[in-house]
């Protein structure tokens, strides 16, 4: 049976059938490197990781590419906040990014293009639109000629009339129709920007991502991914451009995964619960974070709360442990001969139905549903009076071959001793601040982890379990 993938286009799901046998063209939008990824930043990097992991594991060759917006209006009001030059501002986000992201258990993609590093496509498919007849130049500024495009609003399934009445010009704006969008803007005095057919200037936000698969993975792509609050107006936007131009499908399988909520309520500053990647990694090991995104089906909205990380840390441990029991159960099996076809079948079954809920649009949540039972059989299998080697070695590979496809890992690295001391200087200065919530996570995470806190009259003592 094929893989089968939920096409927002279509609103059905769809048999995949690569463009090209064995292999796969794969781009997912990437973050604006102005600050910290937020949590709603990493589910779709953890979603589309994994699905890129489970096509390699299906045998595809996989050339995934995922780009950084390192200019646009929020890197320069950073800058202009900061004191600094938007590149700098850029390259320490972006390594921040990877440094975030690896923790969560993300491979790199093969090309990580910038903005900035693509500005000669970029004008050069702005000149070829403006040709064509489906941009215009307004006084520096170049707009795409929205209304040109018939099939506009194919993928947000809304016709032009309707998005048009909620449209509206703002101030400063020269564009003919309320509907057409920025390819160019014109700098303002002391913005960062480059030269053009023109004037001074830098792109709009869409016309960067259908540039970049233009160079990177030509006309027509398998797979384009991001969150749901992309597909419009800019998954929209990359559509009217690519297919304008080339006159070919843009993308065959348009992929995106759901909203996150905080304990309940949508995510936002304004409402004091917009959290960072880099903050939760302080206090929780990403494998839970990561096996917490896996836990829902990506198109469904998740809900982020502490209770909900803290059972998705056990439930992560119960498989952990029945892997452990088996590493040591696997030197001390007293029948090395014995291969035992009916365990061998059930370990065989719960492997094919891993790949059943993978092939269905990579539902993990029930991929991961297989793993509890594997553990579970596992636990079974080790009540048993003897025990076969080769039955052990199989469960063992399943948990890493499965674990692996997810991104997973079966192991929790030991925190170092200056690592536990640093949480317990964060606890001990939240409690200062009376941010007792945090410090309250701090100390569920450190007995999570074994570590037990004293008090004594010098002060907080601490000690593994």
């Amino acid at each position: 049976m094929p893989i089968q993938i939920y096409n927002t286009l279509s609103r059905e799901k769809e048999d995949f059938v690569p463009l090209e046998e064995g292999k796969v063209k794969m781009y997912v939008c990437g973050p604006t490197v102005y600050n910290y990824i937020h949590i709603g930043n990493a589910r779709p990097a953890i979603v589309f990781d994994t699905v890129r992991r489970y096509l390699e594991f299906r045998g595809y060759d996989v050339n995934f590419v995922s780009n950084f917006t390192d200019v646009d209006d929020k890197l320069i009001r950073a800058a202009n906040e900061l004191g600094e030059e938007v590149p700098a501002i850029a390259d320490r986000f972006i390594e921040a990014y990877f440094e975030d992201v690896t923790a969560l258990g993300c491979k790199r993609a093969d090309t990580h293009p910038r903005v900035t590093e693509s500005m000669d496509i970029i004008i050069e498919f702005i000149a070829a639109l403006i040709d064509k007849g489906y941009a215009y130049e307004s006084e520096g500024d170049v707009y795409y000629h929205t209304r040109k495009f018939k099939g506009y609003g194919k993928l947000s399934h809304q016709s032009i009339d309707e998005l048009r009445s909620g449209a509206r010009i703002a101030v400063g704006e020269k564009k003919q129709d309320s509907l057409d969008f920025a390819l160019w803007k014109n700098a303002k005095e002391g913005e960062i920007s480059w030269e053009s057919p023109w004037g001074q200037g830098r792109p709009g936000w869409h016309i960067e991502c259908s540039a970049m698969v233009k160079k990177y993975l030509g006309d027509t792509i398998d797979i384009h991914a991001g969150g749901q609050d992309l597909a419009f107006p800019h998954h929209e936007n990359e559509i009217a451009q690519s297919e304008a131009l080339s006159g070919k499908t843009f993308a065959n399988y348009w992929m995106h995964n759901g909203y996150i909520n905080i304990d309940n309520e949508k995510m936002s500053k304004s409402l004091g619960n917009f959290i960072t990647v880099h903050d939760i990694l302080q206090i929780h090991d990403p494998q839970v974070l990561r096996f917490f995104m896996l836990s829902v089906h990506y198109r469904n909205p998740i809900n982020y709360s502490e209770d909900v990380l803290e059972n998705t840390r056990a439930g992560l441990e119960r498989i952990r442990t029945s892997y452990d029991n088996l590493l040591h159960r696997k030197g001390t099996s007293t029948d090395l001969t014995d291969t035992n076809e009916e365990w061998l079948n059930k370990i065989n079954d719960l492997h094919n139905q891993f790949i059943t809920s993978m092939d269905d649009d990579f539902n993990t949540a029930n991929g991961i549903s297989v793993l509890f039972e594997l553990s579970q059989q596992a636990n079974y299998y080790l009540l048993e009076k003897t025990t076969s080697a080769s039955v052990i070695n199989a469960f063992i590979k399943e948990f890493e071959e499965l674990f692996g496809v997810l991104g997973l890992s079966l192991v929790q690295e030991d925190l170092l001793d200056e690592e536990i001391e640093a949480l317990i200087e964060k606890r001990n200065q939240a409690r200062k601040e009376r941010n007792f919530q945090l410090a309250d996570q701090i100390r569920d995470q450190l007995k999570a982890m074994n570590i037990i806190l004293e008090d004594t009259p010098q002060g907080i003592r601490w000690k593994r379990g």
